[in-house]
């Protein structure tokens, strides 16, 4: 009778273990998908957003074939007009748009948009790259200007055309342009010619006062970058942008484009951006 009752109770224990353990599997088969999905959604609130600034003679649809391909990738993209006027201006516009971003930055600057960023990302902590376009890099108290004439080979000076213009009735500076004629050669060599004479019709001047106001202190100083190197560039010469390049130690590609190679090759210009998320994940 005793071992019968033992024999039970011992039965009893080992069903009441089994079923214990079955319901920590339950458990831990239902907690399963829930934490799956919370760890991916972590993960996904981690990714950057990609900041797009154009250059002058440009806008933000010069970005298009660029942000398509970053947001099929997933990537949330912002493309601010960059105003054109001034370069501690325009970068004091774009560093208010980074602070309106929550989470980390990869901050992007195609030709005069380099400046820009250079200046913008000083003081802003969420930026985590910075990627260069065929792109000015300036140091402290340097000007556009200066950086593109100081290797030979840029048509821009027989291709631009002054302008003045003028706020409420006041004169207020000279804006610069390309001249239409000049447009494709200069600045967009490999882009389709009807794409070209658009973007030479919709072009947005930079002021004179921007192509010789000195930058700041650089961001490229403390934050790593990458720059994308055009070697049929006719406006920024190679040489210009190679040097540009070593001097902030950016890890550097280089590609047969003209000036116009986010339009011309958008690929290649997402595949860097990629690379500098990638690199400072």
């Amino acid at each position: 009778m005793n071992m019968s009752l033992s024999r039970g109770r011992f039965t009893l224990a080992v069903f009441a273990a089994a079923a214990a353990a079955i319901a920590s599997m339950a458990i831990l088969f239902a907690s399963s998908p829930a934490q799956s999905a919370a760890a991916a959604a972590r993960q996904v609130d981690t990714r950057p957003t990609i900041v797009l600034v154009h250059g002058a003679w440009a806008d933000t649809s010069s970005w298009d074939g660029v942000i398509t391909r970053l947001q099929a990738d997933g990537y949330t993209v912002v493309a601010p007009a960059n105003p054109l006027r001034s370069v501690l201006g325009d970068a004091a516009y774009v560093r208010s748009v980074l602070k309106s971003i929550k989470g980390p930055v990869v901050l992007v600057g195609h030709s005069y948009g380099g400046a820009v960023i250079t200046n913008a990302a000083t003081g802003a902590s969420n930026v985590r790259a910075l990627v260069f376009i065929d792109a000015f890099v300036p140091a402290q108290g340097e000007t556009v200007l200066e950086l593109a004439s100081k290797y030979p080979g840029s048509e821009l000076p027989t291709a631009i055309t002054e302008v003045p213009y003028s706020e409420g009735g006041t004169d207020k500076g000279v804006d610069v342009y390309l001249k239409p004629s000049s447009f494709r050669a200069v600045f967009a060599a490999d882009v389709p010619v009807g794409v070209a004479d658009l973007m030479a019709v919709t072009q947005r001047p930079v002021t004179l006062a921007a192509l010789t106001q000195p930058s700041g202190a650089p961001a490229w100083k403390r934050i790593p970058s990458w720059y994308l190197v055009g070697l049929q560039d006719k406006a920024v010469p190679p040489a210009a942008q190679e040097f540009m390049a070593a001097r902030a130690h950016s890890h550097t590609v280089e590609i047969s484009s003209s000036h116009a190679s986010l339009v011309s090759h958008p690929g290649a210009v997402t595949s860097l951006i990629l690379s500098a998320v990638r690199a400072t994940g």
